[in-house]
């Protein structure tokens, strides 16, 4: 039982009051994908804003890189490992089948107290694993949840593929929710999902439908598939529909958002939503030219850099805004406590 449900607390606003995040040494830039794929850096950019991405090392797994970010936001929030109740780990690239990444992680930074699981919800997947950690902050179950979002994209790219390969990178995010302390934090969230899409975005091979076989790997079942136009159009209307849909469900204004944190997987599906939002551009907080598509750690990463870089301060509001496989999509306003 948790020092809040002893107490008899009640329930009270949850607030992410930690961030860290990491990304791997190893940086691909576009001129060196012009090397293996017919490919140029002016292709690249003009149609997604990217320009390099990280990449982990061969012996670098999901749940390391996790592990460091997790680190990084326990010392940010000025919280021991030993405090930490609850682990979420949001992946589509997990160190393996069964033990949870979430697991993995508990073991590499000493949570001995926390319970801990995965969930898969695609480049959605933080948004999703934060509002669970929410729930249960707000309720009173726990006081400490560590939320991560973490992939190692590299592992499920095919690299012959020049329209998929160059989109993606590798990294880690990671939050720690608590009560807040201010009265500030969370505000609210919406989450939806429509799997009569999911052909258009996925990983056919490695489950229980297709099991890894010589036939399996031949086919090149393993790798990521999309239908990158149908995903472009998709993307923009539920990013946008989100993005309105929290702003009434928090009674707020668009011109109270001082930032918002869309995934980073297209500058130009970044500049799409933000005309049709009417959120003007320059407040949106972009890093997809650094980072690529980093799946379910993009959001996560990004509000670490932008509290780190000062672009976020005590008593902004943050929009973050999701879209992935699933199809999965939503968005999610919190205070920013400091």
């Amino acid at each position: 039982m948790s020092e809040l449900q002893k107490s008899g607390a009640s329930a009270q606003r949850a607030a992410i009051v930690g961030t860290g995040s990491y990304a791997p040494a190893r940086v691909m830039t576009n001129a060196d994908f012009e090397k293996i794929v017919d490919t140029t850096d002016e292709w690249i950019t003009t149609r997604t804003g990217i320009k390099e991405r990280h990449f982990a090392a061969e012996d670098e797994a999901t749940s390391d890189m996790a592990a460091e970010a997790a680190r990084r936001a326990l010392q940010a929030a000025g919280a021991a490992a030993d405090e930490v109740e609850m682990i979420v780990v949001a992946t589509i690239t997990p160190d393996m089948p069964f033990p949870n990444t979430a697991c993995l992680v508990q073991e590499k930074i000493g949570a001995r107290k926390a319970f801990c699981f995965d969930i898969e919800a695609a480049c959605s997947g933080f948004v999703y694993a934060a509002e669970i950690a929410r729930r249960f902050v707000e309720g009173g179950a726990l006081r400490t949840a560590l939320v991560i979002g973490a992939e190692k994209m590299s592992s499920m790219i095919d690299w012959k593929d020049r329209s998929t390969c160059v989109l993606f990178g590798d990294g880690a995010g990671a939050a720690v929710i608590q009560p807040s302390r201010d009265g500030r934090g969370i505000r609210g969230a919406v989450l939806h999902s429509d799997g009569s899409l999911g052909e258009l975005l996925m990983v056919p091979g490695g489950g229980s439908r297709a099991p890894a076989s010589h036939e399996s790997v031949d086919k090149g079942l393993h790798f990521l598939k999309m239908q990158g136009r149908e995903v472009f159009k998709y993307a923009v209307n539920n990013m946008t529909a989100a993005a309105l849909e929290v702003l009434e469900k928090t009674g707020l204004k668009k011109d109270q958002i001082a930032c918002v944190i869309p995934h980073q997987a297209n500058h130009r599906i970044i500049k799409a939503v933000a005309d049709r939002v009417g959120i003007p551009l320059e407040r949106f907080f972009i890093n997809v030219d650094r980072y690529g598509n980093t799946s379910a750690a993009s959001v996560i990463i990004a509000l670490d850099e932008a509290v780190r870089s000062g672009r976020v301060r005590p008593g902004d509001l943050v929009m973050f805004l999701v879209f992935g496989g699933g199809f999965t999509w939503g968005a999610m306003v919190l205070e920013w406590s400091g």
